[in-house]
């Protein structure tokens, strides 16, 4: 067993010990179903990684991968272009003219703060499908979208505020080619649990809202326990996985 599927076997362990606690301790709705480790998703983020290790990261039953630098991702994706099943998350800051390779390349975006990056993912994404003779109004194909919240309003941090979120969420949800689905954080180091329990609250408000949000990508190895006790369902993992970064 190579160490990228041992990895990812040991990452897969604490996310179910993690829903298992949810469970015992009774700290959420779905502790009254079956919230297991299925009920959270693994993103594997593969910035600065070869497309080998992301392969062999594949083959180990890995599927949703999450990118921060668009070129690299971009040649990546080229390579890997023969595994069926691999979904690409674009997870990092977003300049305008990133929007139409991202729009063409991936199957998910969880960086959106800004009302004019959605309205350019979605008029590239329909100009790409113009392009491959797809019409536009097939329903299966659209680009899922996690607005990005500043919840600890750190001025390194991109991300929207708590009180734009419902302003943006309007705008992704006229878009024709653009699916709501739920947030994305990254709370603050060392500073208790009170960003959680924000991010859980103003998940739970959008998807009152909102049908198709079910994703709150909130989590990485170092708060992946915390973040799923307060509602998490993606957390993103990537040295625990492949290793240090490049």
């Amino acid at each position: 067993m190579n160490e990228i599927k041992k990895n990812i076997e040991k990452i897969k362990q604490q996310i179910d010990q993690a829903c298992h606690a949810v469970v015992i301790n009774n700290q959420d709705s779905r502790a009254s179903s079956n919230y297991r480790q299925d009920s959270v998703t693994l993103l594997a983020v593969s910035k600065t990684k070869p497309a080998s290790a992301v392969e062999q990261a594949y083959l180990a039953g890995q599927r949703d991968f999450g990118e921060n630098y668009l070129q690299e991702a971009v040649e990546k994706i080229a390579q890997l272009s023969h595994l069926p099943e691999i979904s690409w998350h674009f997870i990092g800051p977003i300049q305008s003219n990133k929007t139409k390779q991202i729009a063409k390349n991936f199957t998910w975006v969880h960086s959106v703060d800004r009302a004019k990056v959605a309205i350019r993912l979605n008029a590239h994404l329909n100009e790409y499908l113009s392009e491959i003779n797809q019409p536009h109004n097939c329903q299966d194909i659209s680009l899922n979208i996690c607005l990005q919240v500043n919840i600890s309003e750190e001025s390194s941090k991109s991300g929207i505020m708590a009180s734009e979120l419902f302003s943006l969420a309007e705008v992704v949800d006229n878009c024709d080619k653009l699916t709501l689905r739920g947030l994305m954080a990254i709370p603050e180091k060392n500073t208790g649990l009170a960003s959680y329990e924000k991010m859980q609250h103003l998940f739970k408000k959008l998807q009152a809202q909102y049908p198709t949000v079910d994703t709150l990508s909130m989590g990485m190895s170092n708060d992946l326990s915390i973040a799923i006790a307060h509602g998490s369902t993606m957390v993103r993992v990537g040295s625990a996985i492949f290793g240090e970064r490049n």
